[in-house]
């Protein structure tokens, strides 16, 4: 799903890189979203998310015209963008967005750019011919070999590595794809730039639940990320501490839904905690 929103003051400031915080409505949780694009021009900003949970459910209902209550912005620390060299981008899922953003910075700050795309199926994969527009050369890459070459991002990566001179990896997509090319790259001595997505509540440091292990350190992602050094972090426990709320999330997914009845979804214990 993909929405533009206007938003003078956070379009004239953004990079690649950067997210905001949002809330639709008074007594909504906040989420972070990373910024896709942006036109300080216009003074909009461009979100690009998978409705996967209550409120980016609630946020894909929205219509032309609609507001949201709270977007704050643009949060995170800005990576560094300059002439790497040749710099493979590699984006898997939703997160093929982001990476189209930071694609297009780097080459027009003079990077070579070879991206690599993926995704499960081919009618999950966003995108493709945007990434082509901004890509000396572009790899595609579903599970199910519907579109492109079967397999995974890293088989590409691999082959792209052992024959190129690269200076940067940029990942950013699902825990488990992120880690893989962190490895991989480790593995050729490249450095892997990735985004992290932790729990969020603030994004301004004070709540803690975005804490992260980078180099054996617990760092917070919204104010020292959410970029960070791929080699360096502990994927395991990102993954772990994200799927805290996996059954509380189901159940408020399924009730906005209306796939379940809240006499169904009271007999589950998350939810009498909930209440």
């Amino acid at each position: 799903m993909k929405i533009e929103v206007e938003a003078p003051l956070v379009a004239s400031k953004a990079v690649s890189g950067q997210f905001v915080m949002i809330r639709l409505r008074e007594g909504g949780e906040r989420i972070p979203l990373t910024i896709s694009g942006c036109d300080p021009e216009r003074g909009t900003i461009t979100i690009i998310f998978q409705e996967v949970g209550k409120t980016t459910l609630d946020l894909g209902r929205l219509k032309p015209g609609d507001s949201i209550l709270n977007l704050a912005g643009p949060l995170g620390r800005p990576p560094e963008l300059k002439r790497f060299g040749t710099v493979v981008c590699v984006g898997g899922g939703v997160g093929i967005a982001p990476v189209l953003f930071r694609a297009r910075v780097l080459k027009e700050l003079g990077n070579r750019i070879i991206s690599i795309i993926g995704a499960r199926s081919r009618d999950m994969l966003i995108l493709k011919e945007e990434m082509e527009e901004v890509s000396d050369r572009l790899y595609v890459t579903t599970d199910d070999g519907s579109l492109g070459q079967k397999g995974f991002v890293t088989d590409p990566l691999r082959d792209v590595l052992s024959d190129e001179q690269v200076d940067l990896v940029v990942a950013i997509g699902p825990i488990g794809m992120m880690k893989a090319v962190s490895g991989v790259a480790a593995e050729f001595g490249v450095k892997t730039a990735v985004s992290l997505n932790p729990i969020m509540l603030d994004g301004t440091g004070m709540c803690g639940s975005c804490r992260v292990i980078v180099g054996g350190e617990v760092r917070f992602a919204c104010v020292d990320g959410p970029e960070f050094d791929g080699g360096l972090v502990d994927f395991d426990a990102l993954l772990l501490r994200n799927r805290r709320y996996l059954e509380e999330e189901e159940i408020s997914l399924k009730r906005a839904r209306g796939c379940e009845s809240h006499e169904k979804a009271g007999s589950s214990k998350a939810y009498q905690e909930l209440r």
